[in-house]
């Protein structure tokens, strides 16, 4: 089959990866010419694992292929997807300019070219209910008489393992209400859902609505948890045997129960809010979500206060080893990273910052630029720090060499805002050590 694919970020460079991968003709369309080269050279523009195999293959085996070209590409294509940024608008609405954008295009070339035969107009955007017929109309509003269809396909993929969330979907979501679109849709997921994972069909806006409500949800689950681990800190309880606890029941899960100083990412911040926005056009008070984002945002800010505390509310002129920069591991994504938030929070307090990241330094200095210091290595951040603060859980911050970082900082505090060390191995190396949810140790 031969697909289109409009913007080349996380969702986009991911999906038409893996479609050629399973032997479609892949054109991915950009109007960053710079990038598009980039990636007609063999670069990836994303850090994600996996992806670069697949990636380079597909490329050899000209299955995958780039353009700034969209004509040539719809021309060339039986389904076009829609993988354009909805960042977050003022009221928190997503901003739905570039996918209504690209509709126009889209009508426009219907309209000089009317003899390209049926096309199918796939939404693999985050976009609020309603906005297949949004898409639709815009394409109507030029090619009143095209044969095409508009369906939704939302996107269940985690930055990171993105690659195996594609290649082995849990299920697969598909809103329409067109025979012929279904008929094409079961042909191009087929080779993914061999193992009998299932694919639902439903009408388009529910189809819309499933995306924010999974991502509502799962942030809400990391929110609880945050709630939980602080009236743990107040009453005494241990967050880590109540994660356990809980967690093996069958009716909550194990995942997304870790407490942290709250999520962030491309996703869940933008998601939540445009859920609540779409209940406030509806005049429904959304409750569960608007806490959901409060505790959140407090989050972090508690954890920050920890750090005052230590310090008797003045960490004027402290230094901080900082490791983590990315929302999570495995990514270099630092869209809503706490990472960010608590180095704001310590820079207008008059502290500094070294900070390490395995991927992100990067990416962050072009968000913060020098406002911080960056180190090549972990062990590079922590010479004349008062303190280390662990953000980001990354598997090489796991086991690290303690005796090490004793001897590197200025004072043997860890604020670990993952809690990822064992309570009974830091005090017994006299370590003072805060995280979230457990007891503190003071030495």
């Amino acid at each position: 089959m031969n697909l289109a694919i409009i913007g080349t970020g996380y969702v986009g460079l991911v999906s038409g990866t893996g479609f050629a991968e399973t032997g479609n003709n892949v054109v991915c369309v950009d109007i960053d010419e710079k990038k598009v080269e980039t990636m007609k050279e063999g670069q990836i523009p994303i850090y994600e694992p996996g992806l670069e195999v697949l990636f380079l293959r597909n490329i050899v085996k000209k299955r995958l292929s780039f353009t700034t070209n969209l004509v040539e590409a719809v021309r060339k294509s039986e389904v076009i997807f829609l993988c354009l940024p909805t960042p977050q608008g003022g009221n928190g609405a997503a901003d739905l300019k570039f996918v209504l954008k690209v509709a126009e295009d889209l009508g426009q070339i219907f309209k000089q070219e009317p003899e390209l035969g049926f096309k199918v107009i796939v939404n693999k955007s985050t976009v609020p209910v309603g906005t297949s017929d949004l898409v639709r109309n815009a394409v109507k509003k030029h090619a009143p008489d095209y044969d095409f269809d508009v369906c939704s396909n939302p996107e269940f993929l985690r930055e990171g393992i993105a690659v195996e969330d594609f290649m082995k979907p849990e299920r697969v979501i598909i809103g329409t209400s067109n025979d012929k679109t279904k008929k094409v849709m079961e042909q191009l997921y087929e080779p993914f859902l061999r193992t009998g994972n299932p694919v639902y069909f439903m009408d388009e806006k529910s189809a819309e609505m499933t995306k924010y409500a999974a991502n509502s949800f799962i942030a809400m689950k990391i929110s609880f948890m945050n709630e939980i681990a602080r009236l743990c800190e107040l009453t005494g309880a241990q967050v880590d045997f109540v994660r356990l606890g809980i967690g093996s029941d069958s009716r909550i899960g194990k995942r997304y129960l870790f407490p942290g100083i709250g999520y962030g990412g491309s996703c869940f911040p933008k998601d939540v809010h445009a859920l609540v926005n779409t209940a406030n056009e509806n005049n429904y008070d959304f409750k569960i979500l608007k806490s959901v984002i409060d505790v959140n945002t407090e989050q972090v800010k508690h954890f920050f206060r920890k750090i005052l505390k230590h310090y008797k509310d003045d960490i004027k002129g402290k230094h901080f080893a900082m490791w983590g920069l990315a929302f999570k591991p495995n990514t270099d994504d630092v869209r809503e990273a706490p990472a960010h938030y608590l180095i704001k929070l310590l820079l207008a307090a008059g502290a500094t910052v070294t900070a390490y990241d395995p991927e992100a330094n990067n990416t962050t200095k072009a968000v913060l630029g020098d406002i911080i210091k960056y180190a090549e290595r972990s062990e590079e951040t922590l010479k004349g720090a008062d303190a280390l603060i662990v953000v980001t859980e990354w598997k090489e911050f796991r086991n690290p060499d303690f005796e090490l970082i004793k001897k590197s900082l200025n004072t043997p505090v860890i604020f670990d805002g993952r809690n990822l060390y064992d309570l009974d191995k830091l005090n017994e190396m006299k370590f003072t050590y805060y995280s979230i949810g457990r007891a503190d140790i003071i030495n």
